[in-house]
């Protein structure tokens, strides 16, 4: 059986308003990461940043994209790969990626080698509560997975986790063991109901999964979900304030689950039954 470690960055972002700020932001980000790795007590085979980690999720914000957009292989990417290749790690980081199509809210992920594995681009773009994501984005249009240490990872952000569709593709079709959730989760209206669609994203397709915030006041309470939850194996919560914590993602827990509990062997075919 097959283990990693990952480590979910809840990250404090500030305001950011220029490209040399979003930089330095970046910098002192995976400075912080580096020195959470120092501290950790096991080897981490991953790294993982929040949605649009590079700059603030704000109207504000979004209003400068022309300056704080970045192609696939931009200034966080350029960072991204140094800090991977110093520590062998991979690293998965948000930024705004732009290409002729338009700009997208995208997840790069970056190898222990420093090269990039691939940008998965968010599918789904939310325009409700503290949300304007369809004024200034476009949606991407392909899934993306990937090995680590032998375990298959993929990522989706925020408002795709609504659409069971979409984590049973990656979990299902692709082999997705762990399912990275990348979000920037105001504390709107959508807030409340948003562990309950993490504990069913994980537990119907029996799978971990990280579903990972940034840090503050209005922000906060990432989630690291088992395959399976109850008392015994509950869902992990954090709180608001900026945090580094390890987890581990075991094949051994994931087919223990799913032998005792047959979701996934039990299913139909096709559910289309009519007439």
């Amino acid at each position: 059986m097959t283990r990693i470690n990952v480590l979910a960055c809840q990250l404090a972002i500030p305001q950011i308003r220029s490209a040399a700020e979003r930089d330095q932001h970046v910098t002192e980000s995976f400075a912080r990461i580096g020195a959470a790795l120092a501290d950790a007590d096991v080897a981490i085979e991953m790294v993982v940043l929040p949605e649009l980690s590079s700059i603030e999720y704000s109207r504000a914000s979004f209003e400068c994209l022309d300056i704080l957009a970045e192609p696939d292989e931009g200034p966080s990417f350029e960072r991204a790969s140094e800090f991977a290749q110093r520590h062998r790690t991979t690293a998965m980081y948000g930024f705004a990626r732009r290409d002729r199509r338009g700009t997208y809210i995208s997840q790069g992920v970056v190898g222990p080698d420093g090269a990039l594995i691939g940008c998965y681009d968010k599918l789904h773009l939310a325009q409700y509560g503290a949300s304007m994501e369809k004024e200034f984005f476009v949606p991407g249009e392909r899934l993306l997975s990937f090995d680590v240490g032998g375990i298959t990872v993929a990522p989706i952000i925020c408002y795709d986790m609504r659409f069971p569709e979409l984590a049973r593709a990656l979990c299902v079709g692709r082999g997705a063991q762990l399912l990275v959730h990348c979000s920037a989760f105001y504390k709107d209206e959508s807030y409340p109901s948003w562990a309950s669609f993490v504990t069913a994203r994980a537990m119907e397709n029996q799978v971990s999964m990280l579903s990972l915030n940034r840090a503050g006041e209005g922000w906060g309470g990432t989630m690291i979900c088992p395959p399976w939850c109850d008392e015994e194996t509950p869902l992990r919560r954090l709180g608001t304030e900026e945090a580094f914590v390890h987890f581990t993602v075991d094949t051994e827990e994931i087919a223990r689950v799913r032998t005792r509990y047959a979701f996934l062997r039990d299913r139909l075919t096709s559910y289309d039954l009519s007439g």
